[in-house]
């Protein structure tokens, strides 16, 4: 597993994807703290060679990227996510879980399982035509 993370982190997710933002934006709701900062990889001024990761890898799977430059990839991104909430008992027992030797092997799998459906999954009609989605708009 890797280092914890140093907040705070960036989040890439893909707000065109309906899963993803709803995802998102049920963690920037509960981040009081600012140790979350979201960004949307399908906004139009998004530059992915900002973080020299090709766009196709930022829209592969999910990442994070934290204060000091380590990038955490897929089920390491939602585990690092998950420790900007020392206080919740929930996401403190999912990130042990997924790192459990026989467990985390299967984590990782259904993560993959679903990245390779996720294109197929429906999109999210954009809330403005900059193509910028509403998260932090109601905070």
């Amino acid at each position: 597993m890797p280092d914890a993370p140093l907040f705070p982190i960036s989040v890439f997710y893909d707000g065109a994807c309906v899963v993803c933002s709803t995802e998102v934006e049920h963690y920037h709701r509960k981040d009081h703290g600012g140790r979350l900062v979201i960004v949307d990889i399908s906004a139009a001024e998004f530059n992915p060679e900002t973080y020299g990761i090709p766009l196709s890898a930022f829209m592969h799977e999910m990442h994070v990227i934290d204060r000091q430059g380590r990038v955490y990839r897929g089920v390491d991104a939602f585990r690092a996510i998950w420790q900007a909430f020392p206080d919740s008992t929930l996401y403190g027992l999912a990130g042990t879980l997924i790192s459990l030797p026989l467990l985390n092997p299967l984590a990782r799998l259904c993560y993959k399982g679903f990245a390779r459906i996720r294109r197929y999954l429906p999109k999210r009609h954009r809330d403005c035509e900059s193509g910028t989605c509403r998260i932090g708009k109601d905070r």
